[in-house]
C-alpha cells in the first residue's frame, strides 16, 4: 500500500503500457504470476500485500498490478475513513521496483508462476489493462470483503472460469477475521485491543477457504495446494526477497486471562468504599471509578457510533455494548459525591451501575449458547469484576 506518488505512477504508466511487451506478446508466451509481500512494520502493512505480475520473457518486460493505493492527503480522507468510505485505487509498476521497495522495508517477496492456458492469460491480461485505466481503477475498500487481496483473488477466479470459488467456497476455513486481526496486529498491543473491542459478530462468522483468501498469505497458501482441471495451479515458486522483520505469531493471543486479571486488579480500588471507611480509600476509589466509567462510556459511544453512523459493517451489532454503555458516564457525578460525603447520594448512579452489572452478566450467560455469534468473552471478563465492585461501593448503606 503506497501513497500519492504511486498513484501518479500508475496513472502515468497506463498509457505507456500500449508500447510494453506484455501487451504485444502472444498470450501463450506471456507468464502470469502471483506476487505475495510479507507483513510490514506499520499498522496498515501488517496484513501483507500482493499483486498479479504479467511478464513477457522475450522482452523482459514485467509489470506488477495491485489494488493497494490510497492517499492520506486526499480531501476528506480522515472523515471518510471514519465513516467507512475508503477510496483505494489499482496501481501498476515494474516488478523490479516493487521487489526493491519491499525488500528495503524488510518484507519478503514470493512469486508463484501460474499454470494458465493462452485463453486464461488473455482474459486476465485484458481485464488488468482495462482495470488500470483511471476511470476504472478506483474502488471502495473494505478490510475483509473487498481489499487488495480479494480483488486479486476475484480477478484470478474470473480468468479461470470460477474454478477457485467453486472449490474454495466448499472448503472449511481456518481462523476467523477476529483471530487473524489479533494475530497480525499483536505487535501493537493497544491497537490490537481497540480493534478487538470494536469488532462485532461479523468478525466471528464461520470461515471458508474463499473467505480466508482476504489475506495475501492465505491466498498464497491456497493457490499452492489448488489444482484446476486435474493440474496444479502453481508451476514454479521463487523467493525474490527474504524477510528481515520479525514474523507475526501463528496464532492469535488468548486475551481471556490477561483481561480477567486486569479487571480483577482494577476491581480492588473500586471496591474500597464497600470494604473500609478510611478517607484515603475514597480518593483511590474516585480515581479508579472515574477511569473505568470514562473508558466504558467512551467505548460505548465509539461502538454505538460505528454501528449507527458508519459503513464499517464488521463493527455493527457489537454485543460489547452490554458491558460498555454510554450511560456509564452518568455514574461519574455519583462517584465524586461519594468522595465528598463519604456515602453514596446518587440513586441514578446506583441504578445505572446495577443495570450495567446485570447487562454484563447477561452477556456472559449468552456464551452458554453454542451458537452465540460473537466471541467477546475476554471483554466481559474484564468488565464484570469492575461493575460488581462499583455496584457494591455505590449501593452500600452505612454512614
Amino acid at each position: 500500500m503506497r501513497h500519492a506518488l504511486l498513484l501518479l505512477l500508475a496513472l502515468s504508466l497506463a498509457p505507456s503500457l500500449a508500447r510494453a511487451g506484455i501487451v504485444d506478446a502472444p498470450a501463450a508466451d506471456i507468464q502470469v504470476s502471483l506476487l505475495t509481500y510479507g507483513p510490514g512494520d506499520i499498522y496498515w502493512e501488517r496484513f501483507g500485500h500482493d499483486a498479479l505480475e504479467v511478464r513477457d520473457p522475450a522482452s523482459g518486460e514485467a509489470i506488477a498490478f495491485n489494488y493497494g493505493v490510497f492517499d492520506f492527503d486526499q480531501k476528506g480522507f480522515i472523515l471518510n475513513f471514519a465513516r467507512g468510505i475508503m477510496a483505494y485505487r489499482m496501481d501498476a509498476e515494474t516488478t523490479a521496483s516493487d521487489v526493491q521497495f519491499y525488500k528495503g522495508e524488510g518484507r519478503y517477496v514470493h512469486r508463484q508462476v501460474l499454470a494458465l492456458d493462452a485463453t486464461q492469460k488473455e482474459t486476465l491480461r485484458q481485464f488488468l489493462l482495462w482495470n488500470i485505466r483511471p476511470e476504472n481503477a478506483g474502488y471502495n475498500y473494505d478490510y475483509y470483503l473487498d481489499n487488495c487481496t480479494t480483488r486479486v483473488r476475484d480477478a484470478l477466479d474470473s480468468a479461470l472460469g470460477g474454478a477457485l470459488s467453486a472449490q474454495w467456497r466448499e472448503q472449511p476455513g481456518g481462523m476467523t477475521y477476529r483471530e487473524q486481526t489479533a494475530r497480525l496486529m499483536s505487535n501493537q498491543a493497544w491497537l490490537m485491543l481497540a480493534m478487538d473491542l470494536g469488532l462485532g459478530p461479523f468478525a466471528d462468522q464461520p470461515m471458508t477457504a474463499w473467505r480466508d483468501a482476504f489475506l495475501p498469505m492465505e491466498l498464497e497458501a491456497l493457490v499452492r495446494k489448488t489444482s484446476v482441471d486435474g493440474k496444479p495451479l502453481v508451476l514454479q515458486e521463487d523467493n525474490l526477497a527474504d524477510a528481515t522483520l520479525q514474523p507475526p505469531p501463528d496464532k492469535a493471543p488468548d486475551l481471556r486471562w490477561p483481561l480477567l486479571i486486569a479487571g480483577l486488579v482494577l476491581a480492588v480500588p473500586l471496591a474500597l468504599p464497600a470494604l473500609t471507611r478510611h478517607r484515603g480509600a475514597r480518593g483511590v476509589f474516585v480515581a479508579a471509578g472515574t477511569l473505568f466509567t470514562v473508558f466504558a462510556g467512551v467505548a460505548g459511544l465509539f461502538m454505538l457510533g460505528l454501528w449507527t453512523l458508519t459503513l464499517h459493517r464488521s463493527a455493527w451489532g457489537n454485543f460489547n455494548l452490554l458491558a460498555y454503555q454510554p450511560f456509564a458516564l452518568l455514574i461519574i457525578p455519583g462517584i465524586w459525591r461519594l468522595r465528598r460525603a463519604g456515602r453514596p447520594l446518587s440513586r441514578l448512579a446506583s441504578r445505572v451501575t446495577g443495570i450495567s452489572l446485570a447487562a454484563c452478566a447477561i452477556g456472559l450467560l449468552l456464551h452458554l449458547w453454542p451458537d452465540f455469534p460473537q466471541r467477546n468473552l475476554p471483554w466481559l471478563l474484564f468488565a464484570l469484576p469492575c461493575w460488581a465492585a462499583l455496584f457494591a461501593s455505590l449501593c452500600r448503606r452505612h454512614d
